[in-house]
């Protein structure tokens, strides 16, 4: 087991454990009270049904679940899913976890939850913009919240040393955030930092996977599952996905752009200029392409093969079909008859490790489903508007899930967003 979640009602667990499952990881939640799973999951979620009873309670729940857990094995990685409106034993639950945890130990906690309109600005957590303690949560008969401010909020219920890294550090950068949290480390167990966006979240994730002391992730559910995918060592090496792009405008460009910075994936770049032709060097360039991706297959799960080079001009095609004596149209779809046989000959050649591809471009997605005569696509799902998920029917990849998108379609993180869906639609199928 590689990743245990404690949470203190059975929705956050969830919440929490549908994050893990987009990033790939098997995961599970258990009801607070009954056995864990002893087998054949990467993370667990455990509701310890904690949130409205005492603090004592609350310790004694989570240290019952953490010592459970560990008749399983030792995690990998350990997390406290909070509250996103920090209702809660927050402090008290913090501290029991890290008194399990090595001594050494610190809890870096990210109370934002962009896409739920949950940021944290100044140390203040903010819902919809509002500050929390102005919010109908602030009224809640139980425990009614008397603070915007996260740090103060743990603070009521630890006497542990707290203290917060503000947006302006997450703004200067990853070597800038690293300089602070090794330098407070040393004089406080817990550490808030501000975010305000996915992006923000990611780059903590970044930074706190690289320092050398362990972390206890605490947080609504996007932080631990950003840590998660970078600290835990789940990547699916038999499993390979291909990205081609036909598609040369300036949106595919900032796709591919965000996409790479986040991945770290190397787009393998096709000539377009060596397929908008009749002539043998439209063979080479495919021979040569697929060539390429073979020996670059071997050190990585993605594939990424497009015609978008940044800094290339477009082609004129009208020049070009006159020496050529046929029709812009016809060179059209030379260059994209030219990557779906890539398209194909790689996926045939590697069919038992692919999982699944990405096809951008109705042309792009014509040519491949032509050339690997498949007879159509059996929709399942859209991801976003023009951006579906389906599989291939009969052909030379039938049954291969597929998702196609058009090249226009989509803001900068559509890409990623995309092949996020396609990699957690395929785990472990």
């Amino acid at each position: 087991m590689d990743i245990v979640v404690l949470c203190d009602d059975l929705t956050g667990a969830n919440a929490t454990g549908v994050k893990l499952t987009k990033k790939g990881f098997k995961t599970a939640t258990v009801i607070h009270g009954l056995p864990l799973p002893e087998s054949g999951y990467d993370a667990l979620c455990l509701d310890t049904d904690s949130r409205y009873v005492t603090a004592s309670q609350a310790r004694n729940r989570v240290m019952a679940a953490l010592k459970e857990s560990s008749k399983i094995g030792q995690a990998n990685m350990y997390s406290k899913r909070i509250d996103s409106t920090l209702r809660g034993n927050i402090g008290i639950e913090i501290e029991a976890m890290l008194e399990f945890l090595e001594e050494d130990a610190i809890a870096i906690v990210v109370s934002s939850f962009p896409d739920s309109g949950r940021t944290t600005i100044g140390g203040f957590l903010l819902v919809d913009n509002v500050p929390l303690q102005q919010t109908d949560v602030a009224t809640d008969p139980i425990r009614p919240l008397t603070t915007s401010k996260v740090e103060e909020m743990i603070h009521l219920q630890t006497d542990l040393p707290i203290t917060t890294l503000g947006l302006d550090v997450v703004l200067e950068g990853q070597e800038k955030l690293e300089q602070e949290i090794n330098r407070v480390k040393q004089h406080f167990k817990i550490i808030c930092i501000d975010a305000v966006t996915d992006e923000h979240i990611d780059l903590i994730a970044d930074v706190v996977n690289n320092i050398q002391t362990p972390v206890l992730s605490v947080d609504p559910g996007p932080f631990t599952a950003a840590y998660a995918n970078r600290k835990v060592d789940h990547a699916q090496k038999s499993q390979k996905y291909l990205i081609t792009i036909g598609s040369v405008t300036s949106q595919t460009g900032l796709q591919i752009d965000y996409f790479t910075q986040k991945t770290k994936v190397k787009p393998i770049y096709v000539n377009p200029a060596n397929l908008a032709t009749f002539t043998e060097k439209w063979s080479h360039e495919v021979n040569r392409v697929v060539q390429e991706a073979e020996d670059t297959l071997q050190h990585t799960d993605i594939l990424l093969i497009t015609t978008y080079h940044p800094g290339h001009n477009i082609l004129d095609l009208s020049s070009m079909a006159v020496k050529e004596d046929t029709t812009e149209g016809g060179l059209a779809k030379r260059i994209t008859d030219g990557l779906g046989a890539i398209s194909r000959r790689v996926l045939e050649k590697n069919r038992d490790v692919f999982k699944g591809c990405y096809l951008s471009g109705g042309d792009v997605t014509a040519s491949v489903g032509s050339i690997t005569r498949a007879h159509g696509i059996e929709l399942h799902d859209e991801i976003m508007p023009l951006a579906a998920f389906g599989s291939f029917i009969d052909g030379y990849l039938d049954g291969m899930p597929v998702v196609t998108k058009g090249g226009m379609i989509g803001d900068k993180k559509a890409l990623y967003t995309c092949m996020n869906y396609l990699i957690s639609s395929t785990k472990n199928t």
